[in-house]
């Protein structure tokens, strides 16, 4: 099992929730993708979408506070 600590990811930018949601965003992309070309994965979508995260293949972004 692939240990990860949570603060590397992304050094306290976002929430944890927001990681939660868009970590889990992406692998439900990743296995739709995959579904849609017919191909079976390997690997778990959640690893694959947490490595995405990881490589700043994907980011989350924050909403703009206006005072």
């Amino acid at each position: 099992m692939k240990r990860l600590n949570v603060d590397d990811l992304f050094a306290g930018k976002v929430s944890r929730y927001a990681l939660v949601i868009g970590v889990a965003k992406r692998a439900r992309q990743i296995t739709k993708d995959y579904e849609d070309r017919g191909v079976v994965l390997d690997e778990k979508s959640v690893l694959l979408a947490i490595d995405d995260f990881k490589n700043h293949k994907i980011n989350i972004l924050q909403p703009e506070i206006d005072d």
